[in-house]
């Protein structure tokens, strides 16, 4: 396990009990007493720790190496029958962008999200989660075709932006994100979003225009990163906790500001520590976000996605 450094007294703890474990074993004395006050220690440091959250403490937290990324998340909540799906058909297969067919509950899903990389190598192919236009066009390839075949749509969204490179730029890196953005508004089936690590800028945006948008509890989703926003008004990455804090950028802030319908809980410290219990949960909440969506015809739909974003923010005509 790798810890942040504001976790550090949470390692110290954890230590202490491997080594009051390895003691009890090696000497034969009963330990309990020991080993459950250790315990309850590392529960409260926990909760002093993770229940304070600062908004910079919380964007590291859902870059944690150990998070579980969007193909973790399909392979979990789906009943074992996820088939992903490639290609753009018009340049390439992005690997940074994933998307494929699976059945939650026995009811088919397209899923579609960004994925990083679990080593140098991975993240290297995956190009850090930042899709080129070619993830954006097969993203949206495959949610046209769930619209043709009547199957709901899930969004995975866990990106620090799109690909700045200038190859992007080239093919249409802007055009690709727009795109996307104006044909989510009108797919005729119901597409449910969710933040799963970091949401950034027009990256998280090409897959987020959903009915129901939601962000798991150690997630981040802003217009911009805390270190760029730093580095564009200060010249300098050295204030990027200020610029993390001014941007409103946590689950809470975005659920006052009504950017989000919802937050959905994670175990304490983060999705790494029990990833099956942050499966279940967004599992959970995918499926009565979609028992309540289905009730509503293709056109109310659209009409639903479209005034959800039509009424974010506040401002005078």
């Amino acid at each position: 396990m790798e810890y942040l450094d504001f976790e550090l007294p949470i390692k110290d703890l954890e230590e202490q009990l491997s080594k009051c474990i390895a003691l009890g074993k090696e000497s034969g004395i009963n330990i309990d007493s020991a080993y459950k006050e250790i315990e309850e220690k590392i529960i409260k440091t926990k909760h002093n720790i993770y229940d304070k959250l600062t908004p910079w403490q919380t964007v590291q937290l859902s870059r944690h190496p150990s998070r579980p990324y969007s193909l973790d998340y399909c392979m979990s909540i789906t009943d074992n029958t996820f088939i992903e799906l490639h290609g753009d058909r018009n340049y390439a297969d992005d690997k940074a962008m994933i998307g494929g067919i699976g059945k939650i509950d026995g009811k088919s899903f397209m899923i579609i999200g960004q994925q990083k990389g679990k080593n140098t190598k991975e993240r290297q192919f995956r190009r850090f989660g930042m899709p080129n236009p070619d993830g954006y066009r097969k993203a949206l390839r495959l949610m046209k075709m769930a619209e043709k075949f009547n199957i709901p749509i899930l969004t995975l969204i866990d990106t620090p932006g799109a690909y700045p490179g200038l190859e992007a730029e080239e093919r249409g890196q802007g055009e690709a994100i727009a795109n996307n953005i104006r044909q989510m508004c009108s797919i005729e089936v119901p597409i449910i979003s969710v933040v799963i690590g970091e949401g950034a800028s027009g990256g998280a945006l090409g897959i987020g225009v959903g009915n129901k948008v939601y962000m798991m509890e150690y997630s981040w989703y802003s217009v911009i990163s805390p270190e760029s926003c730093s580095s564009i008004l200060f010249r300098s990455w050295e204030y990027k906790e200020v610029a993390a804090e001014s941007l409103k950028l946590t689950p809470k802030h975005s659920y006052e500001l009504g950017i989000i319908d919802g937050i959905i809980k994670e175990p304490l410290g983060g999705a790494h520590y029990q990833p099956q219990e942050a499966f279940n949960s967004l599992k959970s909440k995918i499926l009565d976000a979609y028992n309540e969506l289905e009730k509503l015809s293709p056109e109310e739909l659209v009409e639903h996605r479209q005034n959800k974003f039509i009424n974010i923010g506040d401002y005078n005509g």
